[in-house]
């Protein structure tokens, strides 16, 4: 799980790449749900929240980009 003010100090860059890995993994572990070999279920509700973390970040700057 990630802190939201971690997040905050990245840029938009890294933010877009670690949305990239987060879906990546998300994929995966819906992946490993369906043939029975997931292990962690917890994990699928924390990368869903991270994921809508990083959304929200980068919607809140994109708003405020839109503003100035």
């Amino acid at each position: 799980m990630t802190v939201a003010s971690d997040i905050r100090a990245k840029t938009p860059d890294e933010l877009s790449t670690m949305l990239l890995d987060l879906r990546k993994e998300q994929f995966n572990l819906r992946f490993q749900r369906a043939t029975g070999q997931q292990e962690n279920t917890s994990r699928v509700k924390a990368v869903r929240r991270d994921i809508a973390r990083v959304k929200t970040i980068l919607a809140e700057r994109t708003r405020a980009a839109a503003k100035v």
